[in-house]
């Protein structure tokens, strides 16, 4: 059932609850979030990064994506991850999705809050949600977790200019595989949270530990990010295999069971299978 990303993370603020969004990457990892979705009949995000509206992969794959969700009973929403700019935006909302990202951290607050005003502005016509990120979130691989934490004023003034329903924020996440285990902000988010009516959204979710992802939805965060460990799951789970031992289709099912796997228990930690409860 197709719902704008902002319709599902108004669900999350109700319940208080966070929205999982798992990256896509290929048919197996599409079928894993499907099985998760109605295993546990949460609202789920499917998540697809801007390099894959770049290199055409989008054009593929985003009608499986959409036809997965059209058949699911429970809310669901297509999500633009980190668009690079306005191209990516465009064919974003051209291949169907209900919500995007404009990443413009690194530029200077006025420029992001240019470039995402004009995302806004696009989007509104169309009618499909705007996730917007200040204060930058990095690389595990660089350490970045430990870098500056999105300031509440900045957020505040940043969601007023813009106009979006989401933030990305920095509170002791970046994306990739830890090096240590992450100590997020609590503090900060909730003073984010209390500050401004946009959803926060946590980026880096992979290998954060379940009591910080805990604390951080009690403290507001509405979305939480998964790529990393998509990749993780659907990639160990074929080692595992004998790539001879069955039909290639066959094979292929069963590392899309540990997507569906892995999926499961985010949906709960999130608390997102308590929705309709």
């Amino acid at each position: 059932m197709k719902y704008t990303v902002k319709e599902l993370l108004d669900l999350g603020e109700d319940g208080k609850f966070a929205v999982p969004a798992f990256n896509i990457y290929n048919f197996g990892s599409l079928m894993g979030i499907r099985k998760a979705a109605l295993e546990t009949g949460a609202p789920v995000i499917f998540q697809v990064y801007t390099r894959l509206f770049d290199t055409g992969t989008a054009k593929f794959l985003m009608p499986a994506i959409l036809e997965v969700v059209n058949d699911l009973k429970t809310p669901a929403a297509i999500h633009l991850d980190h668009g690079r700019g306005v191209p990516e935006v465009l064919r974003a909302v051209r291949y169907g999705t209900t919500g995007v990202m404009i990443d413009a951290s690194t530029l200077p607050f006025e420029e992001n809050v240019a470039a995402t005003k004009a995302v806004v502005d696009i989007a509104k016509e169309v009618g499909i949600s705007v996730e917007g990120e200040i204060g930058h979130v990095g690389a595990a691989s660089n350490g970045d977790e430990c870098g500056n934490y999105t300031e509440v004023d900045m957020a505040s003034e940043f969601v007023r200019q813009t106009g979006v329903d989401a933030i990305a924020v920095m509170v002791g996440t970046a994306h990739g595989k830890y090096k240590k285990a992450p100590v997020l902000a609590i503090d900060r988010i909730a003073g984010i949270h209390a500050a401004t009516k946009a959803h926060l959204v946590l980026h880096g979710g992979s290998g954060v530990p379940e009591d910080q992802i805990r604390a951080a939805v009690q403290a507001g965060i509405r979305k939480v990010n998964y790529a990393t460990d998509v990749c993780c799951a659907f990639i160990e789970g074929y080692k595992k295999l004998d790539p001879y031992s069955e039909p290639f289709d066959v094979l292929l099912s069963h590392p899309a069971d540990d997507v569906k796997e892995y999926a499961v228990s985010r949906i709960r930690l999130l608390g997102a299978d308590r929705y309709g409860k």
